[in-house]
């Protein structure tokens, strides 16, 4: 059903203003829909109160002289009849009441048009302002939920970086406590210098390592996992900071499995080293440099 054809053609026909299709297509959807004959007698009921309330038409200035003239000029004509013709008996109906009949009809007609179309420019609008409301609802239901699943999708994010951050220090505490039993059976842990580095890749959090140094015979050993994997021309160093010295003691260059980033390096560093402050592991050129330049990728304690 085209409820707003219907509409329009019930309201025509409360003023009496449908063509003779129109008058065809109403009866036709009169027949079909009961809602649409409820509508009609409303609006033919409200036209009905309308009439009377509607103000008093009044004719143009002119009317009454224009009236006389044709009253005098038809009693003229009706004097020259009779004379000719005395048998005739002509009486001169005032036509002038079907003149001001007419024009109150027209003003009546005009007015019921006019109240028509008004309504019709508000439903419209409403049913506009309705649409932009509608438009508006969805376009904020839909930004809602675009920001609901970011949000889901951030915090799953942050779970797992912290899952795997846990994961990753389960992992080098059970290998530091390995290698902390291993030195206990040796008797010499007291000696040992045990450091965890934590990583400074804002891309690779979950990467770490362990390193152990033994002042004694100026040996370590460094265990790394999750390091990504180096091109071709590049090397990961370990450099060994004593305050004794003013820059970082190489300690050797490694790389990692580019499958896992899983990498070991016992290392003997080319200076003698009698306090380690801090272990660092840094980027650098294949071979290694004398001094580092590339970017720190690991540092601990």
């Amino acid at each position: 059903m085209n409820a707003e054809r219907h509409e329009d053609l019930a309201a025509l026909a409360a003023l009496d203003l449908l063509t003779t299709a129109e008058q065809a297509e109403f009866t036709v959807a009169l027949a079909h829909h009961l809602e649409l004959a409820t509508l009609a007698a409303s609006l033919r009921s409200t036209a009905a109160e309308l009439a009377h309330i509607a103000p008093v038409a009044e004719p143009p200035a002119d009317l009454k002289i224009r009236l006389l003239n044709s009253i005098a000029i038809q009693a003229k004509t009706a004097r020259a009849t009779l004379a000719q013709s005395p048998r005739l008996a002509i009486l001169p109906f005032p036509t002038w009441i079907g003149f001001a009949t007419a024009a109150c009809f027209a003003c009546l007609a005009a007015y019921f048009a006019q109240a028509y179309f008004n309504e019709s420019a508000l439903n419209s609008a409403f049913r506009d302002q309705q649409t932009l409301a509608d438009l508006s609802l969805r376009s904020t239901k839909n930004q809602l939920a675009a920001e609901r699943l970011i949000t889901q999708r951030e915090l799953a994010d942050a779970v797992k970086r912290a899952s795997d951050s846990a994961a990753l220090i389960t992992t080098l505490e059970s290998r530091l406590a390995e290698t902390k039993q291993q030195l206990f059976a040796q008797g010499t842990i007291a000696d040992y210098k045990i450091a965890t580095l934590a990583s400074l890749l804002g891309n690779s959090s979950q990467a770490g390592a362990v390193a152990v140094w033994n002042p004694a015979s100026q040996e370590g050993v460094l265990t790394v996992q999750k390091l990504p994997a180096l091109a071709a021309d590049k090397d990961y160093q370990l450099w060994v900071v004593d305050p004794q010295y003013s820059i970082p003691v190489d300690g050797g260059v490694f790389k990692v499995d580019p499958a896992t980033g899983e990498g070991r390096l016992i290392f003997h560093p080319n200076r003698p080293v009698k306090t380690v402050a801090k272990f660092a592991v840094s980027l650098e050129r294949k071979g290694g440099v004398p001094k580092a330049e590339g970017p720190m990728v690991l540092i601990g304690p």
